[in-house]
C-alpha cells in the first residue's frame, strides 16, 4: 500500500430533495436534471385496473347502469363516473402510469378532476 494523504474518517455527502405526496404517501423527489428511478404509482394503476374492469362489465350488458354497477360495487355513482373517465386517458399516459413514468404531478386526485378529451390537450396538461 503507498503512502500519502490521509483517508479521513467520515465523509459528508449533501443531497437535495424535497419530499412530496404521491399516490398517498410521501415520496423524495430529487432535483431537476437528477435521475432516480420510478416507482409505479399503485393507487393509479388500481383505479386504472378498476376503471377498465368497469367499462367491460357496462359494455358486455351485465349492468344496465352505472347506478346499477355502482350499487353492486358499494360505491357512489359519481365516484365510479370519475374513475370510468380513466378508460379515455390517451394510450401513452396509461403506458407512462403502468410504468412509473408519469410526473408527480400525475395523482389520483388529479385525473379524477375533468381533463380534456383531446389526446394532444391530455398530454400538455398531465405529462
Amino acid at each position: 500500500m503507498t503512502r500519502g494523504a490521509p483517508v479521513p474518517e467520515t465523509v459528508t455527502l449533501h443531497v437535495p430533495f424535497r419530499v412530496v405526496k404521491r399516490g398517498g404517501r410521501k415520496e423524495m423527489q430529487l432535483p431537476e436534471g437528477a435521475t432516480q428511478p420510478r416507482r409505479t404509482d399503485n393507487t393509479l394503476v388500481k383505479a386504472l385496473a378498476r376503471a377498465f374492469r368497469w367499462k367491460r362489465m357496462l359494455e358486455s350488458g351485465e349492468f344496465a347502469s352505472i347506478s346499477e354497477l355502482a350499487e353492486r360495487e358499494g360505491i357512489a355513482p359519481s365516484y365510479m363516473t370519475r374513475v370510468l373517465r380513466l378508460t379515455l386517458l390517451a394510450p401513452d399516459i396509461v403506458e407512462a402510469i403502468l410504468d412509473g413514468k408519469q410526473g408527480p404531478e400525475v395523482t389520483l386526485g388529479r385525473v379524477l378532476e375533468p381533463f380534456p378529451v383531446e389526446w394532444p390537450e391530455q398530454q400538455q396538461a398531465l405529462l
